[in-house]
């Protein structure tokens, strides 16, 4: 049985929060939004009202049994909800029930939807290291991709988080390049069949650009500000 919950507004009495017994939570709006097509390049962040690239924005949709969705890829159907990659203002939308007002109607909230936005951004990620690799456009190990990438031949590189500070620093030697660290480092090696791997090159072109934009999006929900910092 569904109890009633004090409402975590942000103090807006325009909204109503139930939690559910499976630990999700039901906002319900007692006010409208306007529509605004998804049209164009740009998306407006429904927290911060910024517009940001497509690409780098995060999108949901109200699914079925008005339960909301993480869609990952922005190909699911149904009118987006955006918001900015960011853990604070996933909070603050969370918060402040702007997902039903948006969607001008109830919504379930997952228990942990932060963290199911992590999930599906990692696997995101994982795939597209996955298919550069089979694609022969991604090298790792530190001699092989040191190779491409004093060849000139890196459009990105990607280090293993958990890898030495001072080692990924090395191995990038200054150069003016994009460099991703958001996966581990077993994580890395499960990709390219080894134990584990610290520094991968990938060829320039789309998946370089694709994994760039995928690990910019992780990293920006990876981490949280919190109020005073």
């Amino acid at each position: 049985m569904a109890t009633q919950a004090e409402p975590e507004n942000g103090g807006n009495s325009d909204l109503r929060s139930t939690a559910q017994a499976d630990g999700s939570t039901v906002i319900a709006p007692d006010i409208l939004v306007d529509d605004e097509p998804e049209r164009g390049p740009l998306r407006r962040c429904l927290v911060t009202r910024k517009e940001v690239a497509r690409e780098e924005a995060l999108r949901f949709v109200v699914g079925p049994e008005r339960r909301l969705v993480f869609d990952a890829a922005a190909t699911l159907p149904g009118r987006g909800l955006w918001l900015s990659a960011s853990a604070d203002v996933l909070h603050q939308a969370i918060r402040r029930g702007v997902f039903a007002r948006a969607a001008k109607g109830q919504v379930v909230l997952p228990p942990d939807l932060l963290a199911e936005v992590r999930a599906a951004l990692i696997r995101r990620v994982a795939d597209l290291l996955g298919l550069a690799r089979r694609g022969g456009v991604a090298i790792s190990g530190f001699e092989k991709a040191r190779e491409w990438l004093q060849a000139g031949k890196a459009g990105l590189v990607v280090q293993a988080a958990d890898g030495s500070p001072e080692e990924r620093a090395r191995f990038v030697g200054g150069r003016d390049i994009p460099v991703a660290v958001v996966l581990s480092a077993t994580a890395l090696g499960k990709i390219f069949g080894r134990e584990h791997t610290v520094h991968v090159v990938i060829a320039p072109g789309r998946l370089a650009r694709m994994i760039e934009i995928e690990a910019r999006r992780l990293q920006g929900v990876a981490v949280e500000v919190t109020s005073g910092q």
